[in-house]
């Protein structure tokens, strides 16, 4: 059941991806041909009125197909006929829904069980934290250049670090001061962690409004992680066999976390929704973020960019993308993540 619950969390995000999709194309008066859930041979197919809706046998993609996508049409409905901008608005639209599907769930999960701010609410004696000077109140700004969002970027940033000096940018009584703080490794419920040695201040009864305005700072957070992670991974800074994991990892991470209940499970849902919106958005052909880079050139240029310039850079991308995941899919089966 819980493979199960975390498939239906999978394919959810996908369904909310290509909904915003659909909903900004409907908006701009392009018909949609088929919007398709999943990948593979169809298991459910159902005709509307102009839009074929579509169930295909495996949960690790779909697609919104728009007439004059991937051709040129003279009819008004087509994607092709629309304005440079309208189109960008059409592409955008799926990590937009993400990104706002996040914040919804952060929200939620925010106002239910309150949240920790990145400040100082108490010390540990004989810890690095109190040795370096730190004090009660102390409002952490960054950590090692890094814009602190909320308090999960102190815990991985302390973390990334493990026993090298960490520079600290925090604020106290309305200034800002540096210091370097060196963590120590201790082991608590049976888990080895680099930590620094104080507390959290936590907010316990947020309002709706409190927990809205905080589900930004969650939202960005997990951003920067998204980005720290694609930046350490070409610069060759993760171990391909034990920290980076595909389809099958993101389901069993799914799984174990829906094990430990639904917010849970909801939680690590807002998180990979944000990965899937940021990836999406790079700029690399067959992506979202490639289409809007050649909608941008046309838009700057007034020209459009030939049809085969689009359609050979689209093939190379998508057998590139394609490449890689089968690549990921058997390292997941091969040197399964350990978690």
């Amino acid at each position: 059941m819980y493979i199960i619950y975390a498939l239906l969390g999978f394919s959810l995000l996908i369904i909310v991806h290509e909904l915003g999709h659909f909903i900004m194309a409907k908006v701009n008066g392009i018909r949609v041909e088929e919007f398709a859930i999943g990948m593979g041979p169809k298991i459910v197919s159902i005709n509307g009125k102009e839009t074929k809706y579509s169930i295909g046998l495996f949960p690790i993609g779909g697609y919104v197909k728009m007439l004059g996508e991937e051709e040129e049409s003279s009819d008004d409905k087509s994607f092709s006929s629309k304005s440079p901008l309208r189109r960008i608005s059409v592409i955008i639209a799926g990590a937009t829904m993400n990104f706002l599907f996040a914040i919804l769930i952060f929200t939620v999960i925010l106002n239910k069980f309150g949240y920790s701010l990145p400040k100082v609410a108490s010390l540990i004696d004989n810890m690095p934290a109190a040795a370096a000077g730190l004090q009660e109140g102390d409002k952490f700004l960054k950590v090692n250049g890094s814009r602190v969002f909320s308090s999960d970027d102190l815990s991985i940033g302390i973390n990334l670090a493990k026993d090298e000096p960490i520079n600290f940018l925090i604020e106290r009584n309305g200034e800002k001061k540096e210091v370097v703080i060196t963590s120590k490794l201790v082991e608590e419920n049976g888990v080895e962690q680099y930590m620094i040695g104080f507390g959290f201040e936590r907010v316990k009864n947020p309002g709706i409004l409190q927990s809205f305005k905080q589900s930004f700072n969650q939202t960005a957070s997990a951003v920067s992680q998204t980005y720290k992670g694609l930046k350490m991974m070409i610069t060759g800074k993760v171990n391909f066999k034990t920290d980076v994991g595909g389809p099958v990892s993101i389901i069993r991470m799914s799984s174990e976390a829906a094990k430990n209940g639904v917010w849970n499970l909801m939680n690590f849902i807002a998180f990979i929704s944000i990965n899937l919106a940021v990836f999406n958005m790079l700029p690399f052909p067959a992506l979202d973020g490639g289409w809007t880079v050649i909608l941008l050139i046309e838009l700057i240029t007034r020209r459009k960019v030939p049809e085969k310039v689009v359609g050979a850079m689209n093939y190379v991308g998508l057998m590139l993308l394609f490449g890689l995941m089968i690549l990921v899919t058997i390292k997941d089966i091969l040197f399964p993540i350990q978690f």
